[in-house]
């Protein structure tokens, strides 16, 4: 029997020969992903399970980034103890203020991840890197501190699903678009502890930050990992980023999948996730009048340069109104500087938006850009639950940079086409 990509690089890193999905294997680690949230717990458990040194300096990588620039004295207690831990263990990839970035943005960046990596992180949105053609998925504080030690973890050999990408994107549509548009079709479990691998033709039209977006929200729909095929793109990505070498995996013609699905790319329009789920998608036509508070574009889904220029393409020239907050966030320092380079920042800065320092903030209701009972946001983030921005009552819907950059004009959900006509 044929295997996946995603078996291929699960069997490659257990040792063996073949895997089979369901079973239950061992695997050496090629990256260990902590942030300020979840580092400190590992840390804990690290020290009590005895262990005195990191298996790799060099293979551990610690992005202090969730309430980061530090909001309060807990916070500041839980980069302390993170900061110290790194030095102490002489870790070689510790990224904080002036370094750092969000931790999915910056980890690709700074190359540590490449095609054939096996990645394991503390943050659920560790899924992203499966856009390079790698496996990487989200585990608990004590498997880190467990990887840490010992460079392994266990796993279990997730089914798959194939997405097969047809035809071309329209105008304004990009992979935020699409990866809503998949689990408002399959749901907030369609994908449990699935491997969702993409597949066709389609792909070809998505860009590497499409594809990140993408395989940043496969966890959405409860997935275990989201991963692409490696084309000219992403060795093209890879090869300017990152010096170590990679290695290319493809899924065998008898591969085994539960089922296939067929993604037709020129069908999907701007999609909107409505509150309190995901899978609570619309079209932009479907929207209707939804009057918002706040715009927030940025996050480790969309704080990518493409994400920036596409908010800017919208907004140059125009005015935010008067009764949004509008609030961006570059995911690192390096596209920070970027859009600076490319006049992106005087763009948002004269529509009357402010930019941030590269933080999650928001995303999970920890600062800069909290919102208050009955107030309304719609974010490029990636979860829109029950007081996932602040208060209980509040409402938060996610989107495309294009569709949150002309929200903030009209002060409600709005199209980009239609703030092009407006």
């Amino acid at each position: 029997m044929g295997m996946t990509m995603t078996q291929k690089i699960l069997a490659v890193h257990a040792g063996l020969s073949t895997v089979a999905t369901g079973q239950l294997i061992k695997v050496k680690l090629d990256l260990v992903l902590g942030n300020d949230i979840t580092t400190p717990v590992a840390i804990n458990e690290f020290k009590k399970i005895g262990a005195m040194a990191v298996f790799d300096k060099k293979k551990i990588a610690i992005v202090p980034d969730h309430f980061t620039p530090n909001k309060d004295i807990k916070s500041a207690e839980q980069c302390k103890c993170t900061r110290e831990f790194a030095r102490e263990m002489e870790i070689e990839n510790y990224f904080e203020i002036g370094q750092m970035g969000i931790e999915h943005a910056l980890i690709p960046e700074k190359g540590l991840v490449v095609c054939g990596d096996l990645v394991i992180g503390a943050d659920s949105h560790t899924c992203t890197y499966g856009a390079l053609g790698a496996f990487s998925t989200g585990i608990g504080s004590t498997d880190m501190a467990a990887g840490m030690a010992a460079g392994e973890a266990w796993l279990k050999v997730p089914e798959a699903i194939k997405f097969e990408l047809k035809g071309s994107l329209s105008p304004w549509v990009c992979g935020k678009d699409v990866i809503l548009h998949i689990i408002g079709k399959i749901g907030v479990d369609g994908a449990l502890y699935k491997s969702m691998e993409f597949v066709g033709e389609g792909i070809s039209e998505l860009s590497i930050d499409d594809r990140f977006t993408m395989a940043n929200m496969v966890i959405e729909a409860g997935a275990k990992n989201g991963i692409f095929p490696v084309d000219e793109k992403t060795i093209e990505y890879v090869k300017s980023h990152s010096q170590k070498e990679f290695i290319i995996y493809k899924a065998d013609e008898d591969a085994k999948y539960i089922k296939t699905i067929e993604i037709d790319l020129c069908s999907i329009r701007p999609t909107v996730a409505f509150p309190h789920l995901p899978e609570n998608t619309r079209t932009i036509d479907e929207v209707g009048e939804v009057l918002i508070d706040q715009v927030v574009i940025g996050s480790c889904t969309n704080g990518r340069i493409e994400d920036l220029r596409m908010a800017a393409k919208v907004l140059k020239g125009q005015k935010v109104h008067q009764r949004i907050r509008a609030i961006i966030i570059p995911a690192t320092q390096r596209i920070y500087l970027e859009a600076m380079q490319e006049g992106l920042l005087e763009i948002f800065i004269k529509a009357g938006c402010v930019v941030s320092t590269p933080t999650c903030g928001p995303c999970l209701g920890g600062h800069m850009g909290i919102l208050a009972k009955g107030e309304r946001a719609i974010a490029t983030t990636n979860r829109n639950f029950v007081g996932r921005m602040g208060h209980p009552g509040s409402e938060v819907y996610l989107s495309s940079p294009a569709v949150a950059a002309a929200s903030a004009i009209t002060g409600k959900i709005s199209s980009p086409e239609e703030v092009a006509i407006w």
